[in-house]
């Protein structure tokens, strides 16, 4: 009976160490994938058109910055949330996606 719980145990844990580092694979290989992705745009709209790109991320920048005052405020009252529901949505997102990248886009050896 010993052998038997022992070997199942043994099982379980390669089961899970396998999976975790499948895991992790497949997170790093997605956030190398999404870093090759952003640079790509970068490089194809700075080719484009250096001055709309610099004005694009000047708006991106109004933007989140805008989504990030209003993350941090206390909600006024009476007043529609349209613009401010959708500029925190997206600094959310990016500070997910930046967060994401810190983690497991610091080992992409891809680039």
């Amino acid at each position: 009976m010993g052998i038997r719980k022992a070997a199942k145990g043994v099982s379980e844990f390669l089961i899970e160490t396998v999976g975790e580092v499948v895991g992790e694979a497949i997170l790093s290989l997605l956030a190398c994938a999404l870093l090759a992705g952003l640079a790509a745009v970068a490089y194809l709209s700075w080719t484009f058109s250096p001055r709309l790109t610099i004005a694009a991320a000047g708006l991106a920048s109004l933007f989140l910055a805008h989504g990030a005052w209003r993350s941090y405020r206390a909600p006024a009252k009476g007043r529609g949330r349209g613009l401010a529901a959708v500029t925190t949505a997206g600094f959310t997102l990016v500070a997910g996606t930046a967060l994401f990248l810190l983690v497991y886009g610091t080992g992409c050896d891809c680039l």
